[in-house]
């Protein structure tokens, strides 16, 4: 038990380390829509997911009763992302980092409705720290910037639930690799309209550093699962 949570926090680690790269890479990329950036972010990282299942001969399977967990992590998770896309194209890059790192607190309190799991006091009274960090960087106020910082939360929020889903799947037997080729390819249907509606040219630059975003995307993706 002591080894696997050891392993569970190097994995935590390593998800913020390539997810905080991610991030860098996307606001590099400039100033090509949101949509765009999100479609190419989940195509890289739906090859990334379908090279592993084929490299360990893994069907792309999962059982009946997954089903209804999968779509939810796929849209919480696409909502989540989208909002962070949008926070980061609009605010300080480190305010839009910190509101989608409120994902994991997120995730303590809607384990309780999805899991049935239990936090104890140390872990809310962490809750509670988080989330008076958040009014510090959102700063309530009648100003756009509050609303791009709600905006950056609501992202928190659909991440949160999203990992909700991920251990409950988890537990259900469905494999890592299966569970980020269902989320990927889901975002990539949802973004493909407004990709193609609102196409912008993009210099070579900015294709590579999407490319680089979607396969940071893919190694955090996969450590958090």
């Amino acid at each position: 038990m002591k080894q696997e949570k050891r392993q569970g926090i190097l994995f935590i680690i390593g998800a913020g380390f390539f997810f905080a790269l991610m991030t860098f890479f996307v606001r590099l990329s400039g100033d090509l829509p949101t949509m765009e950036k999100a479609f190419f972010r989940n195509a890289v990282a739906a090859v990334v997911a379908a090279f592993l299942l084929i490299r360990a001969k893994e069907p792309f399977y999962a059982p009946k009763k997954s089903w209804g967990g999968l779509f939810m992590r796929s849209f919480c998770g696409t909502v989540g992302l989208i909002c962070n896309f949008y926070a980061i194209d609009r605010l300080n890059i480190a305010d839009a980092n910190m509101l989608n790192k409120l994902s994991p607190f997120f995730a303590i309190i809607m384990s309780t409705f999805i899991l049935k799991e239990k936090a104890n006091k140390v872990e809310w009274g962490a809750v509670v720290l988080a989330f008076t960090g958040a009014l510090l960087v959102i700063k309530p106020s009648f100003d756009i910037q509050f609303v791009y910082g709600l905006i950056g939360a609501l992202g928190g929020l659909g991440a949160g639930i999203a990992y909700t889903y991920v251990r409950k799947l988890g537990k259900m037997g469905v494999k890592g690799p299966v569970i980020v080729l269902c989320f990927s390819l889901f975002s990539c249907v949802v973004t493909l309209p407004f990709f193609i509606i609102g196409y912008k040219p993009m210099s070579m630059t900015q294709f590579v550093c999407l490319m680089l975003a979607g396969v940071c995307a893919a190694g955090g993706q996969i450590c958090i699962t």
